[in-house]
């Protein structure tokens, strides 16, 4: 299974990269947001290879939940690793400036909620796959999926705690 999520990772990038290409480098904007709108086929393939192993009788592993998690990350920060990997084939490959500006403060605080908004609705996404996976699969091989929903619900308090100690704490610009 582990060999499909690295197999739908490799294909994600390949595809942005093919995207942002299209856009920049041969200026053909619907091929571009047709390769962008791949990326959840991918996830969608990942999801159902996912479904049809356990289906297909294969015990329940930490994979087969890193699948889920990836699927719910997915879906809540594509459109924001989309416009970072945008942000940098510009810099980088079209050599233009940088206009993404450091946050610092509320204004960095506030954004770190964002995320770990986005970390949440990942998370209520994926809880739903598992529950979904749990109960179509109808199976006592589910403790391993049971076991990855468990650690990402702590990992997402954890984020959460760490998001709102950027408002308690925030960070100072950098003086010159």
């Amino acid at each position: 299974m582990i060999k499909w999520i690295i197999a739908a990772e490799i294909m994600f990038w390949i595809v942005i990269l093919a995207g942002l290409f299209a856009r920049y480098v041969l200026h053909q904007n619907r091929l571009s947001y047709l390769l962008f709108l791949l990326t959840p086929l991918i996830d969608l393939a990942l999801i159902l290879l996912t479904v049809v192993d356990l289906r297909s009788g294969a015990v329940a592993t930490f994979a087969h939940g890193i699948s889920v998690i990836y699927i719910g990350v997915s879906i809540a920060y594509g459109k924001t690793m989309i416009a970072w990997a945008d942000e940098k084939f510009q810099t980088y490959i079209l050599k233009k400036e940088s206009t993404k500006k450091k946050l610092y403060g509320a204004e960095k605080g506030v954004h770190e909620l964002k995320m770990w908004g986005r970390h949440v609705f990942a998370y209520a996404i994926g809880s739903m796959i598992f529950w979904l996976i749990i109960t179509f699969i109808n199976s006592n091989s589910t403790e391993a999926l049971t076991n990855v929903w468990r650690i990402w619900s702590l990992a997402v308090l954890i984020d959460g705690g760490i998001s709102l100690s950027y408002l308690l704490f925030p960070k100072r610009a950098e003086s010159k």
